[in-house]
């Protein structure tokens, strides 16, 4: 295993924050991606965008393992609120990871992934407190650089950083229906997403430390569609940057 620290983005939006903290970045392209390696706070890191979905997200990140040998990754961007008392703005920390959409019954229980035993693949213990602690640095530090408008817009007055499960799937939970089964499945989950589970998966294949760090852009419900692409222009940058630099600079 390498000295490289591997930052997995979905969207280009999500990256835009972590590749302006990283000057003299240079790609090299690889089974359709680019990674780009460059310096930040000190350490060797690689950052590539996984594109949207399961799949996508863990052909990137096995590309990753074999090509860069990481000794760490994480995983940053926005992702659904769908627990009560998760708001757009927050963020999330996952100390878990469950694919609400793997049914292998009846030859295994609902959820569990096969030949694994398991439904859940947990975040390593020291990567999640050290990006716990770096969101609440982050969510401290935010608010003072967001104009007053955009603070309105999304009620990110007194945005909260939260720990628990993140659930995974290729769909984008986009009902209030929708989001109500999964809570009712799925109690305990805190956001969802398309990526996070997928990468924790290849991670734990490969012995790698994972944590994800979800930004909350939307509350999975019938005005995600709309909230979601207006957070990830105005806000979701700013976030993922800070998070960044802060964790790398702990490390």
């Amino acid at each position: 295993m390498g000295q490289t620290i591997a930052i997995i983005s979905a969207l280009h939006e999500e990256q835009a924050g972590l590749l302006a903290l990283m000057p003299g970045q240079r790609p090299e392209r690889l089974g359709g991606r680019e990674f780009w390696r460059g310096q930040l706070q000190g350490h060797e890191v690689i950052a590539v965008l996984s594109g949207i979905g399961k799949v996508a997200a863990a052909t990137t990140t096995a590309v990753l393992m074999e090509r860069f040998q990481p000794r760490q990754v994480i995983f940053t961007g926005v992702a659904g609120g769908i627990a009560s008392g998760v708001a757009v703005g927050d963020i999330v920390v996952g100390n878990s990871y469950l694919q609400h959409d793997m049914d292998a019954s009846p030859l295994f229980p609902r959820h569990e992934l096969p030949g694994y035993g398991r439904s859940r693949l947990p975040a390593d213990p020291r990567l999640l407190a050290l990006m716990q602690q770096a969101a609440e640095e982050a969510i401290a530090w935010l608010p003072r650089q967001l104009g007053p408008a955009t603070r309105t817009a999304f009620s990110l007055h007194s945005p909260r950083v939260h720990s628990g499960k993140i659930i995974t799937g290729d769909r984008f939970v986009a009902t209030a229906a929708e989001s109500r089964a999964l809570r009712s499945e799925l109690g305990a989950a805190l956001a969802v997403d398309m990526e996070s589970a997928a990468v924790a998966q290849v991670c734990h294949d490969y012995g790698v430390p994972f944590c994800a760090v979800r930004t909350i852009s939307d509350r999975a419900d019938d005005q995600a569609h709309v909230d979601f692409p207006a957070f990830l222009q105005q806000v979701a940058r700013h976030y993922s940057g800070r998070m960044l630099e802060t964790a790398l600079n702990l490390l």
